[in-house]
Formats: structure tokens, sequence, C-alpha cells
């Protein structure tokens, strides 16, 4: 006697059924499949089935009637600026792979983190808050357990997850993170880690990587969990260490540089030595060499990038993905004399955020010039997913955005970064509009700055004593109050 095993059903009113864990059982022919499948039609099926003998397992895959819920993958690198790939003109870096994504979806052109610093940005990544709401405020700050990622709610929701890479907000290791089927990471550098031979500890078991290179290691681990895709949909967040300092690309892409114009601003200095306003902003190294590895790192980050896309597509899995891809912070190159982040100007706030979804996006290949933050990604998704979004959250859905161009984006936002010791730059608090920026510094230990960011877009004229600058710095100053009371902002003196 044939025995057929049936897993939970989820009727629907309008689409028929939808299955986890099985395949559905069908022997009506494909014609059926032209008219929503109703609960006696799926009784009827199902018990022709069952006097006919076949296993669920012997069916075919275009039985399915209803729609499936999307997987989603998100790759976070660190310090990628928002205009190092070639997608957005840069001179000479080639990034095919995401400049597929954004070919294929939408490319955000105005897209900036609240915090340019690594653990902050990471945090809010994960949880959809402000640093002052989720408590990661500098790199040496401790992840707060209560915290709630998106990972926790999707995985509440039926998502098989994973988190592969940089976790980066210290503590006594790695933290005991809920809603994570799979935790990949490392501690070594105070988890920062290395470019080669970086041990990752692998759902708590420390393990010796040697010989590996780390981006194409985490990646190798990003392939094998969508290679065990199961019943249920999957959330995937991949978390590089590359491309921050320490620049070193895989041997095959060493010196692929090396006889290019590197185009670096004409305020970088040979020697990333430079003070600005008494701030020390770098240590002692050549930049022209330091900026050539990481335009090299970032080659392989899109190759691996390149890795993901061939195995969603080879497992036809491809189209019902959500792909978001996304840098923690930027990054100064010499620009207004400084290297490295923190500071409230362009080069370090802004990021590349590229999503793919075709069926959701009906415009492929638009440049979305909305503003949008890194405090958007766990609504948007939860949003995409049809879920509830916590009130908790303070970012914004970007689905709307996604759907039209001509959906509104948001009028102005908060920028906030915290000190910490013996980094000299202190606490910053701006606001930045579609055509400004108000930037404070903590105890006016620096003057106030305000920059007209159409008419100088590199923020080289601080307009805040000029005649048209106060009325604006004024009105400005309002606004930024009003952000941080909405938000619900205080301020720490020492991470």
């Amino acid at each position: 006697m044939a025995v057929i095993f049936i897993t939970i059903f989820t009727w629907t009113s309008i689409r028929g059924f939808s299955c986890s864990g099985a395949h559905m059982m069908y022997g009506a022919g494909k014609n059926f499949l032209a008219r929503p499948l109703t609960r006696r039609d799926a009784l009827k099926t199902l018990g022709g089935a069952a006097l006919m003998g076949i296993s669920g397992s012997a069916l075919p895959n275009e039985i399915f009637a209803g729609p499936s819920k999307p997987n989603i993958v998100f790759i976070l690198t660190d310090d990628h600026r928002w205009d190092a790939m070639s997608c957005m003109g840069h001179p000479f870096i080639r990034t095919p792979n995401l400049d597929r994504i954004a070919n294929e979806g939408v490319l955000f052109e105005n897209a900036f983190v609240t915090t340019s610093l690594c653990s902050p940005s990471r945090a809010s990544f994960l949880t959809g808050q402000y640093a002052h709401q989720h408590g990661v405020v500098t790199n040496h700050t401790a992840w707060d357990s209560r915290n709630i990622t998106f990972l926790e709610l999707l995985k509440n929701a039926g998502y098989d997850t994973a988190f592969i890479g940089k976790w980066h907000m210290p503590g006594k290791g790695l933290p005991e993170l809920r809603g994570v089927d799979r935790f990949i990471s490392f501690t070594k550098e105070g988890g920062q880690g290395v470019y080669y031979n970086c041990p990752l500890i692998i759902d708590g078991v420390e393990s010796d990587r040697s010989g590996k290179y780390i981006t194409e290691d985490l990646t190798d681990f990003a392939v094998k969990f969508i290679e065990k895709k199961g019943g249920n949909p999957f959330c995937l967040y991949l978390s590089h260490k590359a491309v921050h300092f320490g620049f070193r690309p895989p041997k095959h892409l060493n010196n692929l540089y090396d006889n290019v114009d590197l185009k670096l601003p004409p305020e970088s200095d040979t020697w990333n030595t430079v003070t600005r306003n008494h701030l020390f902003v770098g240590a002692l190294f050549p930049m022209k060499i330091l900026y050539r590895e990481y335009c090299e790192t970032v080659v392989s980050v899109d190759e691996q990038v390149g890795r993901i896309l061939n195995k969603l597509e080879e497992m036809h899995l491809l189209d019902n993905t959500i792909i978001i891809y996304a840098g923690d912070n930027g990054h100064f190159w010499g620009e207004h004399g400084l290297y490295d982040k923190r500071l409230a100007y362009e080069e370090s706030i802004r990021i590349p955020f590229l999503v793919r979804y075709p069926k959701l996006i009906q415009d492929p290949g638009r440049r979305a010039p909305q503003m949008i933050l890194n405090i958007d990604l766990a609504p948007t998704i939860l949003d995409l997913l049809e879920l509830n979004i916590p009130s908790h959250i303070q970012g914004q859905s970007l689905k709307r955005i996604l759907q039209s161009a001509d959906a509104p984006g948001r009028e102005s936002w908060l920028y906030e970064h915290f000190p910490v010791f013996p980094i000299p730059i202190p606490g910053i608090t701006a606001v930045r509009t579609n055509q400004y920026k108000y930037i404070e510094y903590q105890n006016d230990v620096r003057p106030k700055e305000l920059y007209d960011l159409k008419a100088d877009p590199k923020e080289k004229n601080n307009i805040i004593r000029a005649t048209e600058g106060k009325k604006l710095a004024e009105e400005l100053k309002q606004e930024l109050e009003r952000l941080k009371k909405a938000t619900g902002y205080r301020f720490f003196t020492r991470g």
C-alpha cells in the first residue's frame, strides 16, 4: 500500500495554498493551474493522488500553485565608499557583479549611515535603530543582548537564517545571537579579523583557517548555506571584513592597478599624516599604496558577489531572492585633508546601497535619488515579506521607493558620532537635508559648519558666517533639535 506523507499546509482565500517542507501533490493536469486552487480542489487532488499511490517526492515542480516567500541575501562590506564601483563612474575600478545588481534592480544614489563607524553602523543595520537607541555607540561598546534583530523576527516567521562574517561588536567573545541557525564569525584583532589565515568560530567552535583568504572563505560558507536550502525560505546575512584597513587583495589580484593613475584628490598628501583643525586623522602610511590595495580589495569583493549570484541562478532561486548590497560607512582618501571616516562629510557617510528583486521592481536599472539610511534595511525586509514592523524600529521601509520612482523620500535626518579615547574626534551631531548640511561639535570644540550641497557638493565652503547662512543655520539648528527629540537622542560621553 502506498503511503503519502503530508506536511503542514497554510490555506489562503485567494491564491490557493502553499506548502512547507514537502511538494504539493497534483494530478489534474497543468491547465488546472490556470485558476486559483480552492480548499475543495486541494482535497480532491490529494485524495486522487492517494488513490493512485503517488508519493509527493515524485511529483514535478510545476505542481506549485501559489507564490513562495522570497529568500533574502544581504551582503555588507566595510568602508566601501558609495562611488568605488564602476556603476558609479569610478575611473578604473571594475565591479561587473555589483553593476549587474544595479542594472537589474535599483541603485540608491543617496544612501547614508547614521553613524560612520563599523560597530555602531552594523548594529543599526541589524536593529533598524540609531546608535543612541541600540547602545553600540563606538567600536568599544558591547552589544546589548536585549536588542532585537530582524534575523530574529524572520526566524520567528519561519525563515532559516545565517549570520556569516564580521560581527565586530565587543563583549566576552561572540554573543548568544538569537534567531540564527548558523553563526559564523571571528574575534581575532578585536573582532576586526585579518585577510589571511583568520580563525573562524563556527557555531561556537573555533576552526583554524590556515591558507584561506577571508572574503573567499566566508563566501564558501555562504554558498554552502544556500545549497542546503530546505522547505523554508532563507535569510543570509553575509558580513565581510573587506574592504577595511589592512587592505590585502587575494594573490591573483595583487598589482592589478599598479599602472593606473589613481586620481587621488589634490589635497591628498603622499603620506596620510595630515591633520585638520588640530585633529590627527591617521597613522603614517603611504596613501597611494593604501588606496591601490583598497581598490584591488574592492574587486575581490565583487568577484565573491558574483559567486553568490551564480549559485542562486544555478539553483533557480535568483528571481525569488531579495538581494541587497551595502557598505557600513564611507572612507576619506585625502578629501578635506582627511583619512578614515567618523566625520560628517559626504565621503565618510555615504554608502553603496543596491537592491535586486524583479518581482517588485518593475523598472530595473533605475537610479533612486531619495535619501535612505542604514536603519532602513530592517523595516524594508520586514515590509517586503509583509511582516509587522515593530514600533521600536526607527528606520523607514523602502518598499514604496522600490515600487515607484515617484515615491517620496525623507526630507532630513540625524547624523551622530560619539567620542572614544584616544581618538581625538569629538562628539558630532548633524542634520542633512536634500540641499544642506549643518554640523555641530561637542562643547563647541570646533566651529559649527553649514554647507550648500547643491552649490558646493565637495563641502569646501562653510557658509555659517555668510549672510545667507545665518538664517539657514538657525532653521537647521531647529530641525536638528527636532530630530534629536523625535529619535530619543542622548549623548554618551564615553564609549
